[in-house]
């Protein structure tokens, strides 16, 4: 999924143009190249089509955790879809650009940027996109490690997992659905060894006063429960439900 795969495809998209060019000023069996080129120019843009949708995903997603990072509340908000949505762990459901910003800026000091001495690094990585057969819209997973603080006061750890959807929406890639699978957030200093069962997960001040738009949409099983959030995307080998029984 690289640039090189990409420019590699866009190479042999100009490959066939020239050709069918060729076939054009052929008479006879020509013509039967010409509608085979035809089809290989076509499935080559819908493979360059697919490329370019994987990456912008990844774009949209790490620019996320980037103005998060920060404190950019209406830039993060931006990202999304017109009904997009946001759930992150047991707080529910937020819908909609306006609620999203309000509920991130509240889940982080109630202001425009970080506080002085906030820590909210959203460490984002392990990205497995698979784009829909049309291209118009995505699911990917993501691994979520969070480092956050406040300066001499606290300290933590955050793990979990995203299963996210997006769509592209007036021709531009954004997030339809952010779902953050926490597994837990866990004192720094005494690490998640001696977390006790549902103590790593518990519902933000933010989310009690600021009440979302819908209940969470899963039933969570923090550390040291072991749960794995639904894959959305099949197997790449086999095709199969991840976690489906093999008859």
């Amino acid at each position: 999924m690289g640039g090189r795969g990409e420019a590699a495809a866009v190479s042999r998209i100009t490959h066939w143009g020239l050709a069918a060019a060729v076939a054009l000023a052929l008479p006879g069996a020509a013509q039967a190249q010409t509608g085979r080129t035809s089809g290989e120019i076509e499935a080559l843009t819908l493979r360059v089509e697919r490329l370019e949708a994987a990456r912008a995903v990844k774009k949209l997603q790490r620019a996320f955790g980037f103005y998060v990072d920060r404190g950019l509340w209406q830039d993060a908000a931006d990202l999304f879809a017109d009904n997009g949505t946001i759930e992150l762990g047991v707080d529910g459901v937020y819908q909609g650009r306006p609620r999203i910003r309000e509920y991130l800026m509240r889940l982080h000091g109630g202001q425009e940027g970080l506080i002085y001495g906030q820590l909210n690094e959203w460490v984002t990585l392990q990205p497995v996109v698979s784009v829909a057969a049309d291209g118009r819209s995505a699911t990917a997973r993501w691994r979520d490690l969070g480092m956050l603080g406040q300066y001499k006061k606290h300290a933590e750890w955050r793990d979990g997992i995203y299963e996210n959807r997006y769509v592209k929406e007036g021709g531009v890639w954004k997030i339809q659905a952010l779902h953050l699978y926490v597994n837990f957030v866990a004192p720094y200093e005494r690490g998640w060894a001696r977390l006790q069962p549902g103590e790593g997960l518990v519902q933000s001040a933010a989310a009690q006063a600021y009440p979302p738009d819908r209940p969470p949409s899963a039933s969570y099983q923090p550390f040291p429960a072991v749960q794995v959030p639904p894959f959305q995307a099949p197997h790449p080998v086999t095709g199969r439900r991840v976690g489906e029984a093999r008859r």
